[in-house]
């Protein structure tokens, strides 16, 4: 997928400190700082490859991926 610049960007985020760019690069992503019901959130936008939109109509699944020994809360839309 690629990250995907949306009318909504009101920041960015970069590598985490410390975060070894030989190791794993990590570049630049656009984000919405917004709230979902007055909690504090991050958005973050997506547009499927050609190839992946094809395995996603295939059935494939979506996998979700962080880096860490634990799992945020996380959730995954489609932007109406």
């Amino acid at each position: 997928m690629k990250k995907t610049q949306h009318p909504s960007n009101n920041a960015v985020l970069g590598a985490p400190k410390g975060w070894d760019q030989s190791e794993l690069p990590c570049g630049a992503l656009p984000i919405t700082r917004t709230e979902c019901d007055g909690i504090p959130a991050v958005v973050s936008y997506w547009t499927p490859t050609a190839e992946e939109l094809a395995a996603l109509n295939a059935g494939r699944p979506v996998a979700l991926w962080v880096v860490g020994s634990t799992m945020p809360p996380v959730a995954l839309t489609v932007e109406a």
